[in-house]
């Protein structure tokens, strides 16, 4: 017997090693930390229960017969974070560079299919060279087995992924269809097709950083939400957002209790507005001001940031914050923030997670190149996510709602269950100045007269008590109480139901 244990052990320790000691040190060469130190840092202590650590690759082209590592250059298991249950599979670059056999898609596969059983979320730790090409179409395959789990497994239990080194050619879909994309700056990299290939077919001279490193897609292509600074600091980030989300989409978001009473006022949110209709304020401010322990974890921070996105506390229990920001194009809609926006309340509808929306927003962003791009298509998706979206929806206009992103912000119109606005609100079709220029164009040549028109459209308009007294907005609010108004109002929502009428799926304008 002790024999039989000495042999199991020995093949432990065989499989701990990855690609063997020479393969690690060139990982923290880089760097960057080996697979199975990435899962010490991210789960719980001791809470690694890992699967398949002998599976081994079944490829006998190449001579590959002669080079097989167990485990197969990826660790697949489940732990805790947190004390709460999480599905994990972590690439191993040590092993073949971490590229995707047959074997090794089955092992991810396996992960994914029971975290569906138990309704738990599934994070992956992306570091992969790809498809492992001494298997051909199996390993082709076995990336199209993962696609399918991921589309499955969407809107049922969270998916995350870490992408900590390379994820090029079809590597890419997976982590595309997960919720939340994370990346390391300097040594991760997301794309399709690599710099030789675009510098063979599109003659462009592009560095791996400059086509898809971590700053590309936090800036540019908005494929990333979050770019880190070293995996440490990713993995630790992950631990902290991991707290907001539930296990699955039959359970309510998390709570953990604040010494943040819910009935907080807050003064300076009095004049946080400035007199000056066409002066810009920081929307930042406002929600600092209004979530528990002014903790806000803010997602895409560096893309299309005239929307702000992401999770904060109010009374313990989780939102989502979608807020139209003032100082970055005033707060106008366009395309990239529309999606942006779309995508995050798509995901807490999908997740039980009341959405809170603060609206300071002058209309759609004009312009050849925003028509062109289909910001009515891309504007829709918005429009879509909010009027599809049943969970709780709490609304405050704090300044411009004008025109057709007034109805898209979440109005009462598109189901919104609570809409309050500050007296500083002014809900139109558009700006005084624009209205009055259509309404008296025969008044233009003379200053005087339209200026005085200016003034009496202000007066008549520029303030929310029209909506009120329609019943559009439930009530004007002091926006110091705006903390105490929302948490009373969620905790009313709590047990809300509303059901959609029956359908396979409706079709989004993609």
């Amino acid at each position: 017997m002790n024999d039989t244990l000495q042999q199991l052990e020995a093949k432990r320790a065989l499989a701990r090693l990855g690609g063997g000691e020479k393969r690690i040190a060139a990982q923290h060469a880089k760097g960057k930390l080996t697979a199975r130190e990435r899962l010490e840092i991210l789960l719980d202590e001791g809470s690694f229960e890992e699967w398949d650590m002998f599976v081994e690759h079944r490829c006998v082209d190449f001579g590959m017969q002669d080079q097989r590592i167990p485990g197969d250059g990826v660790v697949t298991g489940y732990g805790m974070i947190n004390g709460r249950l999480v599905f994990v599979f972590s690439q191993d670059f040590t092993v073949f560079g971490g590229a995707l056999s047959q074997a090794h898609a089955e092992k991810i596969c396996k992960v994914m299919d029971q975290a569906m059983k138990v309704g738990a979320p599934v994070i992956g730790l992306n570091d992969s060279g790809g498809a492992r090409i001494q298997e051909g179409v199996a390993s082709l395959g076995g990336y199209a087995e993962v696609f399918q789990r991921n589309v499955m497994a969407s809107g049922v239990v969270p998916q995350i992924s870490m992408v900590m080194g390379p994820c090029a050619g079809g590597a890419v879909y997976s982590p595309a269809m997960t919720d939340f994309i994370f990346m390391v700056k300097d040594s991760s990299y997301m794309f399709v097709t690599g710099p030789e290939v675009v510098k063979t077919v599109t003659h462009e001279e592009v560095s791996a950083e400059e086509l898809g490193g971590a700053v590309a897609h936090t800036t540019k292509s908005g494929v990333a939400d979050l770019a880190f600074e070293n995996d440490v600091d990713a993995l630790l980030m992950l631990r902290r957002f991991y707290n907001y989300l539930p296990l699955n989409n039959r359970e309510k978001a998390p709570v953990r209790p604040s010494g943040d009473p819910a009935d907080r006022t807050d003064a300076s949110l009095d004049t946080l507005v400035p007199a000056n209709a066409n002066k810009a304020y920081d929307m930042k401010e406002l929600i600092a001001k209004v979530v528990d322990d002014g903790d806000f974890f803010e997602l895409q921070t560096d893309y299309a940031r005239n929307i702000l996105i992401g999770f904060a506390r109010m009374d313990g229990s989780t939102v989502g914050i979608v807020a139209n920001q003032p100082l970055v194009l005033a707060g106008c809609l366009d395309i990239k923030s529309s999606i942006k926006a779309a995508r995050f309340v798509r995901f807490c509808d999908a997740f039980n997670i009341p959405v809170i929306t603060f609206v300071d927003v002058p209309g759609f962003m004009p312009g050849t190149s925003q028509e062109y791009g289909g910001i009515i298509k891309h504007g829709a998706k918005l429009l879509y996510a909010y009027a599809e979206c049943t969970v709780p929806k709490v609304t405050v206009i704090t300044r411009k709602a004008y025109g057709g992103a007034y109805d898209v912000m979440s109005s009462k119109h598109l189901r919104g269950d609570v809409n309050f606005a500050w007296p500083s609100a002014e809900i139109a079709v558009m700006g005084a100045k624009g209205a009055v220029e259509i309404i008296f164009r025969e008044d233009k040549a003379d200053p005087d007269k339209l200026a005085a028109r200016e003034a009496e459209y202000k007066a008549r308009f520029a303030n929310p008590f029209v909506a009120g007294a329609r019943g559009y907005i439930d009530d004007v609010i002091l926006p110091s109480e705006t903390r105490k108004r929302i948490c009373r109002s969620l905790l009313m929502l709590r047990d809300k139901k509303v059901e959609n009428p029956w359908r396979k799926h409706g079709n989004i304008p993609l």
